[in-house]
C-alpha cells in the first residue's frame, strides 16, 4: 500500500486518532494508586485545578482534532462534526468502561462530560478555522 494511493493516504490521516486513542488507553490503565502520586505534582504545577479532569478536556479536544483531520478539516460539516463529537463520546465510554478493570479506578460520568465538552469544543474550533479561511480565500480572489 503505497502512501500515494487514495487508500493510503486515508490510513495515513487516520494515524494521529489511533495514536491519541492508544495514548488514552495507556494513561487509563495507570491505576488510582499511581494517579494519587501524580496528581499531587499537577497540582503543584497547576495549583487552581482541583482535579484531574482538565486532562480530559485536553485529550477529547485532540483526539476530536485527529478525528476531524481523518476527515479533511475543510471537509467539515454539521454532519461530521456532530460524527465526531459522538465518535469522541462512544471511545470515552469504552474507556470509562476500561477504567473499571483498573484497580482502585471507576467510571464517572462526569468524565464523559467533560470528554464531550473538549470534543465539542474542538469542532466549534475547526469550524471557526475553515470559516476564517473561506474569508481568507474570498478575500484573495477579489
Amino acid at each position: 500500500m503505497s502512501n500515494d494511493s487514495p487508500t493510503g493516504r486515508r490510513f495515513v490521516r487516520w494515524l494521529p486518532a489511533v495514536v491519541v486513542m492508544a495514548v488514552i488507553f495507556i494513561l487509563s490503565s495507570r491505576t488510582g494508586d499511581e494517579l494519587d502520586t501524580v496528581l499531587p505534582w499537577v497540582q503543584k504545577l497547576f495549583p487552581w485545578l482541583e482535579s484531574f479532569d482538565p486532562g480530559h478536556y485536553a485529550a477529547y479536544f485532540v483526539l476530536a482534532l485527529c478525528y476531524a483531520f481523518g476527515f479533511g478539516f475543510r471537509r467539515m460539516n454539521v454532519g461530521r462534526s456532530l460524527l465526531v463529537v459522538l465518535m469522541s463520546l462512544l471511545y470515552g465510554v469504552t474507556d470509562e468502561w476500561h477504567q473499571s478493570f483498573v484497580p482502585n479506578r471507576t467510571p464517572d460520568l462526569a468524565d464523559l462530560l467533560h470528554d464531550g465538552i473538549g470534543a465539542a469544543v474542538a469542532v466549534v474550533c475547526v469550524a471557526i478555522w475553515n470559516g476564517w479561511e473561506r474569508g481568507r480565500s474570498a478575500r484573495k480572489r477579489k
